[in-house]
């Protein structure tokens, strides 16, 4: 892994935080954050889900030109604003825990943080430029790939050390648990629509849905709290250097190390091949981890945990909106058919 990806600490700069891809975008203010005047902008690529990703080359005044990307809420409305806490939340990971993490991240240059009204913009190095690639979700994964992944899962679980001294790091499963954001009857509709075609009645049942949540979150809290990413499907996975690493980190959190492995394995292979070699996937991460020197449950247990946790990822897809919709019937596909197969609902009874 090159230090260049994964140790460079990111520049805090006393700047406004923009609100439109205009202002993100403008020179002077590029110059700002950056350090050094700019000439001129290109812009490469702009992805738009919640947040915005805008990939943009940078000519500086002595004529050097340099790729980033810049991400943060920008052009939204006032409701999904309200949301700026998880951009912060990724600025405070790349400020603090991005150089110390053992796994392969983006390399951050800046970061841009308003505290007082909660938003956050990161500038990173263009990985793209740099010759990685992303992962997506309607590319399945193979098995040699998800246990390429879960090695780099395993690598951020194991800094779970730092939850000690980093207090913004909160129990997100819990707090989801306790949240209206989204009603019994709307996720219903949702359920109702494509995203749940092909599933059994009772895993689109949004009121159980919800129960599951709660009593995943319920018993989550009682069990060793790992540095969990929150949100490993394939979309947040690039390959680089023949190897893989993590992006997206506004839903990073503490909790039970099966809420990332279960969500990775059922979100990034297709039902078929999670069925086949998600035992085996299981047993070769929880190696890793006591190989790090962790004490984690024996396979009967841990197989357990991980069946139960399947509900925390079939509920985040559940629940999404500003993602491309095929992508969305992927995942709550993947992730229903795999809380059916192992009867998540019925292990946590409800």
């Amino acid at each position: 892994m090159s230090d260049n990806i994964i140790r460079e600490r990111p520049r805090t700069a006393a700047a406004t935080v923009p609100q439109t891809l205009m202002q993100a975008l403008d020179p002077a203010w590029l110059g700002i954050v950056l350090g050094r005047r700019v000439e001129a902008v290109e812009t490469v690529e702009v992805i738009r889900t919640v947040a915005t990703k805008v990939r943009f080359a940078v000519t500086f005044e002595d004529g050097a030109r340099e790729a980033f990307c810049l991400k943060g809420l920008l052009d939204v409305d006032e409701i999904t604003a309200r949301g700026g806490s998880t951009c912060v939340l990724e600025s405070d990971f790349y400020g603090e825990l991005a150089p110390i993490v053992e796994c392969t991240v983006p390399a951050c240059v800046v970061t841009v943080t308003d505290r007082s009204r909660q938003q956050a913009v990161t500038v990173m190095r263009d990985l793209v430029a740099q010759g990685a690639s992303f992962c997506s979700a309607l590319d399945a994964f193979t098995a040699d790939d998800a246990l390429a992944s879960l090695e780099q899962i395993a690598r951020l679980h194991a800094r779970s050390d730092t939850l000690a001294r980093f207090d913004w790091i909160r129990p997100r499963l819990s707090q989801l648990a306790e949240m209206n954001y989204v009603t019994a009857d709307a996720l219903q509709e949702m359920l109702d629509g494509p995203r749940g075609e092909g599933l059994p009645a009772p895993i689109r049942s949004a009121p159980r849905l919800i129960a599951g949540l709660r009593a995943l979150a319920e018993r989550d809290r009682l069990r060793p709290q790992f540095l969990v990413h929150g949100d490993a499907h394939a979309g947040n996975v690039f390959r680089w250097n023949q190897g893989m690493g993590l992006i997206d980190w506004q839903l990073l959190q503490r909790g039970g190390w099966a809420l990332d492995v279960a969500y990775h394995v059922n979100a990034v292979l297709p039902p078929e091949t999670a069925e086949r070699e998600e035992r085996r996937l299981l047993r070769e991460y929880l190696a890793m981890m006591q190989g790090r020197g962790f004490a984690m449950p024996g396979d009967e247990e841990a197989w357990k945990q991980y069946r139960e946790a399947v509900i925390y990822g079939f509920y985040l897809w559940s629940i999404t909106r500003r993602v491309d919709p095929p992508i969305i019937v992927e995942f709550v596909g993947r992730l229903g058919k795999a809380a059916a197969r192992h009867e998540s609902h019925g292990l946590l009874e409800v």
